[in-house]
Order: structure tokens, then C-alpha cells, then sequence
């Protein structure tokens, strides 16, 4: 394992030796002489975010707990919210088509065949060709307003689907939607690092990702309020994207004005408490983001067995989820169910996906190195719901029991967010989690393209081929999972037993300055 020369601290002056990450050479600092501003502006970051703030952080006396509870509750009211509804409107954007082709925008098109499984497949293209480079601008420029640009932007290709009149309309309408979507799920859960600890994490980011539950609700109740109204001049499936792209817009402003670039420039969090939250998140060693990128991390990344075994099992999980994003309507109605009544199940199944994130995420947040067997557990639930839908015969009597297993597939979600989890609070240095995220989301939409095109027309509305590419996808998944849990394990085995004790202070100090995990050799 490669490393760098760790921090040594001095026991007679303020003075310190560090190491300079992004150049990779060893330089001395005087604290004493260093005159660091009472009030962080954007201008006094440097490429390190938040290394200003950190470094004044030091000088202010540990964060005591009831000044620690006052940050991390402000930031759950201003910013918790604000990335939930981000992702809530993101997930009910990207799947409108499954609920438009319910109210006969399939046939109003004129689509035949496959046609509607390759619509729904290219929004993954435009996704996989624009995520590596919303990823390098959130942490190049403002994410906020990189953010509340991409937001306005995919609201307004929302609404244009409406004009769409023929296959290759939607085609290209899709593929520039998947283009401007792609910021959102990489970018909040990088983003979720810059503003909570370590241990925060996996409460907050099940929250705001347990959103493609509360939006396949949401969008299951919208279709069914829809199927019940009165004759309208207006087509129906029209009305689903006018309502959700003129929302989207308006979210777009909100994050554009709002959302702050981190916790050392945030307006909404006290002047005087900004370099306390900057010093919360340094304690996880991996740092916040760094506006150069560096290429050596980049490239460290693509060496690195965890960027595998996480895009690997990425791709496992997203199959399933291209046929549970597209069909999940379609395959409920094909158990027997009125349009009403299959939208109302559908959202049964999703407030199972919303209950088994937030369960996972407090066990997670309560009890340490849980992750990975919540994951697991999450992962044989959805192998055991996929083999059901496989294996149990397509009759009446097995509806009930065919429709449970189609539910229990909603709990993918717990693998899906908490391997997110793995990537902010194990990557450090912004340039490597940003190539490892790029990695991961790549396998993601390569998944969700291939998961559409299992769906076969004939084979409707049992999908018997989809059921079989789901369990072996989730069977994947977890073997994955298995693999990367004794590879970090033995990997901290072997860091304790060559350099002993990790020393949480220079782990924060190194991750503050840039340095990844591999480093770091104070990082656990």
C-alpha cells in the first residue's frame, strides 16, 4: 500500500510538518504565523473546501455536544428536506413513462414491440455519458447552483415530452432527460459527506433516498387520482409530466438560490458555528471536496478492488431495478388488477421500500460496522422475493403470493443506498470518490438498460425472463457485498499491524488536505 509521510506533531511550538496531497511533496507550517480569517468566504477556500475553516476550527476548543446537537439538527431542518424532495421529484420524472404508458402514451405514440423498453433503456445512456462530468463540475464550481441549473433544465425536458409525437420524439426526449437527471443521486450522495459525520451518514442518506418509495407512492396515487376524473380535453398521460416538470422548475430556482456549497459558506448556519460543522465532518478523515482534480487519486481509484466490487454489485441491483423502475405497474395490472386498484399495490410495496431504508439506516447509525450485514440482509430478502416471482406458478391461487414476492423487491434499495454510504465515508480525496461514484453510476446505467430490454413483449405479463435476470442479479449483488465486507476487514487487520493505533486527529487533518484512504494511513 502506497503512502505518504504522516503528520508529525511537534511538543515544543504551534508548529507542524504536513504533507501536501495534490503535490506530493512535504512542506512546513507555522500555525502561529498564519492568519486565518474570523469569516470563511467562498474566495478564502483554496482548492481544499473547507481547509480554511478547519484550520480556525482548531483554534476554537472542542465542539462540545450541545454546540455538536445545534449543527446537526439545523442541518436536518434546512438541508435533509431540501435533498429529499430533490430526489422525490428526480425519481417521479424518470418514471412518469411507466405511468404515462398506463394512460396510453405507448399507443398514442404509435410505439410497437420493444419500443417502449428501449425508451426507457436510453435515458440510462443519457445518464452514463453526462454523470462523470456533473460530478466534476459540482466539485469545480458552486453545487448548489450546479445543482439548481440541472434541476430547471430536466423540469423543462419533463415538460416537452408533452409535444412529443412519435417514438423518435420520446427517444430523444428521454435521452436529454437521463443527460440532466444524472447530477442528482451521485451529487447528493457525495454532497451528503460535505455536512454530516462518518456515523450521521447512513440515517441521513436512507432519509433522502427512502424518496423512490415516498415517489413511487406519490406517483402510484397520481395515477390512480388521474384514472378517476372526468373527461378531460387534455390526455391524461399529458397531465402526469405538465404537473411534474412544472414542479421540478420551480424546485430548480430553490436549489439554485439556496443550497450552499458546504458548511464552511452555508448563510443559514451561524457565523460562529461554521468552522465547528467543517471540524464534524473532518473527523471522518476523507475530507470535503477539492476544486483542482487530481489525477493520481483518479487513476488510484480505478486500482482500487472496492471501486470494483461496489460497481459490480451496482450493476447486479440495477437489472431488477430497470424492470421495477418501467413495469412495476405493468406487472401488477397483469396479475388481474384494475388500473386503480394495481397503482393502489404499488404503493403498498413502496412504503415497504421506505420502512426497510429507515430501519436499515438506524441500525446502521446505532450500532458500528453494520453496514455491509444490512446490506446483506437487504440483498437475500430480494434473491428470496425474485425466486418466488420465478418458480411459483402464473395462476390464480399463487396471485397473492406472487404479488408479496414482487413487493419484497423493493428492499434492493438497502444495498443500493448504503453501498452509496461505502463511497462517502471510505473514499477520501474528492478527485477519487468522484472516479469511484463515476465507476459505480456507469454500472448503474449499463444495469438499468440492460433490466428494461429483459422485459420481453411476448412474454407479458409474466416477464418470465425479467424474473430470472432479477435473482441472478440480486445473487450477484450479494456475493459482491460478501467480498468487499473481508476486504475492508482485512485491510484494517493489516493497517493496525503495521502501523498501529489510527490517531483520529491526523486522520482528519490528512483528509482535510487532500489526502484518499490509502494515504491516509491513520484512516480506518
Amino acid at each position: 500500500m502506497s503512502t505518504l509521510p504522516t503528520l508529525e506533531r511537534q511538543q515544543t511550538d504551534s508548529s507542524e510538518w504536513t504533507t501536501d496531497a495534490e503535490k506530493g511533496d512535504v512542506k512546513h507550517i507555522d500555525h502561529a504565523a498564519v492568519n486565518v480569517p474570523q469569516t470563511i468566504s467562498e474566495d478564502d477556500e483554496g482548492p481544499n473546501v473547507g481547509l480554511a475553516a478547519y484550520e480556525q476550527s482548531k483554534s476554537m476548543g472542542e465542539i462540545t455536544p450541545e454546540q455538536n446537537k445545534r449543527i446537526r439538527v439545523r442541518i436536518d431542518l434546512l438541508l435533509l428536506p431540501l435533498f429529499l424532495i430533490t430526489q422525490t421529484l428526480q425519481y417521479l420524472d424518470k418514471t412518469a413513462l411507466n405511468y404515462a404508458k398506463v394512460f396510453g402514451m405507448e399507443k398514442a405514440m404509435g410505439m410497437k414491440g420493444n419500443q417502449y423498453s428501449l425508451g426507457a433503456a436510453i435515458f440510462y445512456i443519457g445518464y452514463m455519458v453526462a454523470q462523470p462530468g456533473w460530478s466534476y463540475a459540482l466539485g469545480r464550481l458552486h453545487a448548489g447552483k450546479v445543482l439548481g441549473a440541472s434541476a430547471f433544465i430536466w423540469g423543462f425536458t419533463v415538460l416537452v415530452m408533452v409535444w412529443s409525437k412519435n417514438f423518435t420524439h420520446v427517444m430523444v426526449t428521454r435521452f436529454f432527460l437521463g443527460v440532466f437527471e444524472a447530477a442528482v443521486t451521485p451529487g447528493l450522495s457525495l454532497m451528503t459527506g460535505w455536512w454530516y459525520k462518518r456515523d450521521e451518514i447512513p440515517l441521513r442518506q436512507t432519509i433522502w433516498y427512502s424518496a423512490v418509495g415516498w415517489g413511487g407512492m406519490i406517483g402510484s396515487l397520481m395515477a390512480a387520482g388521474i384514472s378517476k376524473m372526468d373527461d378531460h380535453p387534455t390526455p391524461r398521460w399529458k397531465l402526469i409530466f405538465y404537473i411534474l416538470g412544472s414542479i421540478t422548475m420551480a424546485l430548480g430556482i430553490c436549489l439554485y438560490f439556496f443550497l450552499a456549497d458546504g458548511p464552511s459558506t452555508a448563510k443559514w448556519i451561524k457565523k460562529e458555528d461554521r468552522p465547528a460543522a467543517v471540524n464534524r465532518v473532518a473527523q471522518s478523515g476523507v475530507g470535503l471536496k477539492t476544486t483542482n482534480f487530481n489525477w493520481t487519486h483518479g487513476f488510484q481509484a480505478l486500482k482500487d478492488p472496492k471501486t470494483w466490487f461496489l460497481s459490480i454489485a451496482m450493476f447486479g441491483s440495477s437489472v431488477p431495478n430497470g424492470v421495477l423502475t418501467n413495469f412495476s405497474g405493468t406487472i401488477i395490472k397483469g396479475l388481474g388488477y384494475s388500473t386503480f386498484n394495481a397503482a393502489l399495490l404499488d404503493c403498498a410495496g413502496r412504503s415497504l421500500q421506505v420502512i426497510s431504508l429507515l430501519i436499515a439506516g438506524l441500525v446502521a447509525t446505532r450500532w458500528a460496522n453494520t453496514r455491509l450485514l444490512m446490506m446483506t440482509i437487504g440483498n437475500l430478502i430480494c434473491v428470496m422475493g425474485t425466486a418466488m416471482m420465478s418458480f411459483l406458478p402464473f395462476t390464480k391461487h399463487y396471485t397473492w403470493a406472487r404479488l408479496i414476492g414482487f413487493w419484497l423487491v423493493n428492499t434492493q434499495s438497502i444495498g443500493f443506498t448504503i453501498g452509496l454510504v461505502m463511497v462517502s465515508s471510505n473514499i477520501g480525496a474528492y478527485s477519487k470518490r468522484v472516479v469511484t461514484s463515476s465507476c459505480i453510476f456507469v454500472a448503474y446505467c449499463v444495469g438499468n438498460i440492460v433490466g428494461p430490454l429483459t422485459a420481453l413483449e411476448s412474454e407479458a405479463p409474466r416477464y418470465q425472463t425479467a424474473a430470472y435476470c432479477m435473482m441472478a442479479g440480486y445473487i450477484l449483488k450479494t456475493i459482491c457485498h460478501g467480498c468487499l465486507w473481508v476486504y475492508m476487514w482485512r485491510d484494517n487487520k493489516v493497517r493496525d499491524k503495521k502501523y498501529g493505533p489510527a490517531d483520529p486527529v491526523a486522520a482528519a487533518d490528512n483528509g482535510m488536505k487532500g489526502m484518499s484512504e490509502n494515504e491516509n494511513i491513520h484512516f480506518r
